[in-house]
């Protein structure tokens, strides 16, 4: 394989900001090259803990490929032994993670991006826990709260709520409907007035008791399930309550459920916002079915291809179907308990050790359990929350379709996670912008509003901590889409022909195909490297940007 030009010029570059950065077909391995001695000076001052404070891995087996019925008990499994305590005189055999990003020929290598993903590699916690693998996907690009999205970490004995952050579940729902493009477009006018409404003018309704909304946050869309079939209520009182039950717990061949996890986590409704969780009544909540801000979206799209043929027969997808796709997450609630967890975090580092440079603080199990314990509950809140979020949405969208094109059943075909922590292979994998692809599991990566998204099915690869990219990823910045002097014309944008339905303009010029790289080289790499293969290429018809 070529290497990329003027690749020992990049690479010297690199070096001058602190990275040891190396090349090899295609994946860059990084680390930090600054010492390790002045970030970890002060850990020698509590002996008591200095025992646990450096790791260095011992031994590491490969486990086999996963699928979702088993993915919590597989990944690569590892052995590790402390050693000595770090003093002035050992400091320097505290190694740091080398961590890997596979990119195209041709994409840039943003040494910001580089940056982040080499500080989330070495977080340690002096009183235990590590960092043990590290990586990012094709769709790598740097993150505004200090951790790249496209990020995986694979931690023992702690975890890092700034590593999944704030949009806690982001994650993709992708449905298929036997409609063709002709029949879909003879209506478009009057079935996005009506979607419309949904999700901008707030016309749904999408009210709950008070049971219903406790279930919801303790046991996501199963919860949510048992609650509304108790009493329904809302525009989802119109469902089709059979159909949601078998999307989300019903066996196929190669994958448990067309929901990852069943769309349920181990919550607790003491985690959830007050006014959300009332012991009696009503609850309305003015967040739920909502699309959000940034790169979120909701597309109608239609298959364009079908490459594997077989596994797309499986999961009932066929060539020149009606799709339609969803990128959300939890809203408010992820907000609101991401920052909870980040300040706690922040507030149980030991307080006789200077802050990491980096910002970001784990929480060890050796140290406080309670608190990991804690952090995993509230964040299975916030991802319960996400899956029922995308299901609504997908929900509302269905039933205009049923409205507008009469008795259509648009089954799921899957439903899946981007920022989530998962137990993996004896510790936990944190994913950040990236999506679980373990073997035999749906993945789905979209494109911009006028480039083709995928439908892919994960391999399992364990050098890539079985994971997939989860989009292109941004090439500029939001400010720099925005800011004047920049040619906003369709042309420039990338918006000739590009069908986008929102009420902002500056949301139409921020998530333009202009501002994203080209998705055809991102999955081609994947491919390459056996991460993922494509199922099928969807063609974007009309997307919906709040």
């Amino acid at each position: 394989m070529q290497q990329p030009k003027n690749l020992n010029r990049l690479l010297r570059a690199l070096s001058r900001q602190g990275l040891d950065v190396s090349y090899d077909d295609r994946v860059y391995s990084i680390c930090l090259n600054s010492s390790l001695k002045e970030n970890w000076q002060d850990a020698s001052s509590t002996t008591e803990n200095s025992e646990s404070v450096s790791f260095t891995m011992e031994n590491w087996q490969d486990a086999s490929s996963t699928t979702a019925e088993n993915s919590e008990n597989v990944g690569a499994r590892k052995n590790w032994q402390n050693t000595s305590s770090i003093t002035t005189e050992n400091s320097e055999n505290l190694s740091a993670i080398t961590a890997e990003v596979l990119l195209p020929e041709g994409f840039p290598v943003e040494a910001k991006a580089l940056k982040q993903l080499a500080n989330l590699a070495k977080v340690r916690h002096p009183q235990g826990g590590c960092v043990c693998r590290a990586c990012a996907t094709p769709d790598f690009h740097p993150g505004d709260a200090g951790v790249a999205i496209g990020s995986i970490v694979q931690t023992d004995k702690m975890v890092i709520p700034a590593a999944v952050g704030s949009d806690i579940n982001c994650g993709m729902r992708l449905h298929v409907a036997d409609l063709s493009i002709a029949q879909f477009l003879s209506q478009r006018d009057r079935f996005v007035e009506l979607m419309k409404g949904d999700y901008f003018f707030g016309t749904r309704d999408v009210s709950m008791t008070a049971k219903t909304a406790r279930a919801m946050f303790q046991h996501g869309i199963p919860g949510w399930l048992d609650g509304m079939l108790d009493r329904a209520i809302g525009s989802a009182a119109n469902a089709d309550f059979e159909q949601l039950a078998q999307e989300c717990d019903s066996l196929r061949d190669s994958f448990a459920s067309r929901t990852f996890l069943g769309g349920s986590m181990n919550g607790d409704v003491k985690w959830a916002p007050e006014e959300l969780v009332p012991n009696d009544g009503t609850v309305r909540d003015g967040g739920l079915a909502t699309i959000g801000g940034g790169n979120h979206f909701v597309e109608i799209q239609v298959v364009e291809e079908v490459v594997d043929r077989a596994t797309a027969y499986t999961w009932g997808i066929r060539s020149g179907q009606i799709a339609f796709m969803i990128h959300s997450g939890s809203r408010n609630v992820g907000k609101y308990i991401g920052g909870m967890w980040r300040d706690r975090a922040c507030d149980a580092w030991p307080k006789t050790l200077k802050y990491p440079e980096s910002g970001l603080f784990p929480l060890s199990v050796e140290a406080n359990p309670e608190l990991v314990r804690g952090y995993l509950q509230a964040e299975a809140t916030a991802a319960n929350y996400g899956f029922v979020n995308r299901l609504l949405l997908a929900e509302l969208l269905r039933l205009r379709l049923r409205q507008v094109f009469g008795d259509i059943e648009a089954p799921l075909v899957y439903d899946l996670p981007h920022n989530i922590t998962l137990a993996e292979g004896g510790g936990w994998v944190t994913r950040k912008g990236a999506c679980p692809a373990h073997s035999g599991q749906p993945v789905i990566v979209p494109g911009s509003m006028g480039a083709p998204s995928y439908l892919l099915v994960g391999l399992g690869n364990d050098r890539f901590l079985r994971s997939a990219s989860h989009g292109a990823g941004r090439a500029r910045s939001r400010f720099d889409m925005s800011r004047k002097g920049v040619d906003k014309s369709n042309a420039a944008l990338g918006l000739t022909g590009i069908d986008c339905i929102t009420l902002r303009e500056e949301r139409r010029i921020e998530e333009a195909p202009a501002a994203y790289k080209p998705i055809q080289p991102v999955i081609d790499v994947q491919v390459e490297a056996q991460m993922v293969g494509i199922v099928a290429k969807m063609k974007p018809v009309l997307t919906f940007k709040a």
